[in-house]
């Protein structure tokens, strides 16, 4: 696809005043497009579900989620997955965000870097891409040399790949396992995809870590059990979330967040099961993480010795 023939290059009809107008106009100028987004990203749920639904069982073999794009792309994928490890608790390398013209390119735009295609393949065989592995490619174009030659070695090793695009390309179907294309139109100023892009690929993203997540037992009713209570914040968020999942006193609170080195999920399951350290441990061992299973087993577990 050509330029023109870009959504996300497009004029936008609605904003050809915009710098004519008062600082209040602008911005409600801006704000009208910026709406579109959810409902383009609503649009594309069933993919983002797929997705969630793919990723899911190749993490549970020890398979690792890959973000890989350029330029902004590239800077919301790290984004998201530098997210994880402190909301859930999980190995940094587990979500990975990778962009084109490495980590220089976090701060300063290497606007050349997103036309190396051989670099999006070196970039996955530096980190030892498997087939256990699931890789995002996030382009708002949808034609990134260096995110489409990352996507294609992926295909090589066997690892899912899903495309995250702003923009159609029935090019690359044979390489992309899902596709996620969220369709948000031209941008207030033409091209700039910071902007609704952006939002869109960002709104994708926090979906499907989340999703995953989820679903990988991280999350409790609505509570990240898993997170990493590294600072007093987070510690008091840590006694906070115990507080609404039990309904215990503060002061049992804290001396079984104490005795579990302010593991939530742990102290959860001790709590609610009533129950010594060990023995939450290998239920929630045998429950894969699970808060709601460890508590099924237990009770399971309790009629067995009846």
């Amino acid at each position: 696809m050509t330029l023109e023939e870009l959504i996300t290059e497009g004029r936008n009809p609605n904003t050809m005043d915009i710098d004519r107008l008062s600082t209040v106009d602008m911005l409600k100028k801006i704000n009208e497009e910026d709406k579109k987004v959810p409902l383009a990203v609503e649009k594309v749920i069933p993919s983002i579900a797929e997705a969630i639904d793919r990723i899911v069982p190749r993490m549970k073999k020890g398979g690792r989620l890959i973000y890989v794009g350029a330029g902004t792309s590239g800077r919301i994928g790290i984004l998201d997955a530098s997210e994880c490890p402190p909301t859930f608790g999980v190995d940094p390398g587990l979500v990975v965000g990778i962009i084109a013209g490495g980590d220089s390119a976090i701060r300063n735009a290497i606007e050349s870097a997103e036309d190396d295609v051989e670099g999006g393949r070196q970039d996955l065989v530096s980190i030892n891409l498997t087939e256990r592995d699931s890789v995002i490619g996030i382009s708002a174009s949808g034609r990134t040399p260096y995110v489409i030659g990352a996507l294609r070695y992926a295909k090589e090793v066997g690892a899912l790949t899903i495309g995250l695009f702003c923009n159609e390309n029935k090019n690359v179907e044979n390489i992309v396992d899902v596709m996620i294309t969220p369709i948000v139109g031209p941008e207030v100023i033409m091209g700039s995809t910071r902007m609704k892009a952006g939002t869109a690929q960002k709104l994708v993203l926090n979906m499907i870590s989340t999703g995953v997540m989820i679903k990988l037992g991280k999350v409790y009713s609505n509570l990240m059990v898993d997170l990493q209570a590294s600072n007093e914040k987070l510690r008091e968020r840590a006694r906070r979330m115990v507080k609404l999942a039990t309904g215990a006193k503060e002061d049992l609170i804290e001396r079984v967040l104490n005795e579990t080195n302010y593991n939530v999920k742990l102290a959860i399951l001790m709590i609610v099961g009533d129950m010594e350290k060990e023995k939450a441990q290998k239920l929630l061992e045998m429950a894969d993480g699970y808060i709601a299973e460890a508590i099924k087993l237990k009770d399971l577990v309790l009629q067995g010795e009846e």
